[in-house]
């Protein structure tokens, strides 16, 4: 697992131990952030389930002024902040551990928002609309956030329009998708 473009282009990244994180492939990573190109420049950056912090890593050697990362398990914690010490980015970058919900609530009470938010919970566990639903209501995202899920392909996202979401576009991988939303 490397980052693939930007200033920290072509460095090394560790992977949390165990098979609790799934990281993303460079070819996956690759479209989902020629999606994001045009969002990127000087953006604030939101990554939940955070695993490694490889996706909100690429998105500050892209260009992402602040990434901020959002992750439960004290190992995934503790390789997010080696990678950030390698990639020499840990200065733009604030690593939260806790329940996804909750670290959003610690944002909120801090009168943070995003311009990008991506979300990469564990699959077939419903975690997406569950996260959907209390961002629809959250101060943390606005309607010129975009919001990325990845999620197991045969996930369904009808219900995002009934939460107030539009949903902008969806790429199908092999065994997974990126549904792209935004606020109506």
């Amino acid at each position: 697992m490397r980052v693939i473009a930007g200033k920290a282009k072509r460095i090394s990244l560790a992977a949390p131990p165990g098979m609790d994180t799934r990281p993303t492939t460079d070819r996956i990573k690759e479209t989902l952030f020629n999606m994001l190109q045009g969002s990127l420049a000087d953006s604030s950056f939101l990554d939940l389930y955070a695993g490694s912090g490889a996706i909100g890593i690429e998105a500050l050697s892209r260009g992402a002024k602040r990434a901020v990362f959002i992750e439960q398990d004290r190992a995934a914690i503790r390789c997010i902040k080696e990678n950030l010490g390698r990639t020499k980015l840990a200065e733009e970058a604030l690593v939260c551990q806790a329940e996804v919900l909750e670290g959003i609530r610690r944002l909120e009470q801090d009168g943070r928002s995003f311009d990008v938010i991506f979300l990469d919970p564990p699959y077939r566990m419903g975690e997406e609309e569950r996260v959907l639903r209390y961002l629809s209501h959250s101060a943390v995202a606005d309607r010129n956030t975009l919001i990325v899920v990845e999620a197991a392909k045969e996930t369904s996202f009808d219900y995002a329009g009934e939460l107030g979401f539009l949903l902008l576009k969806r790429k199908e991988y092999k065994t997974n998708q990126h549904v792209y939303l935004q606020k109506r």
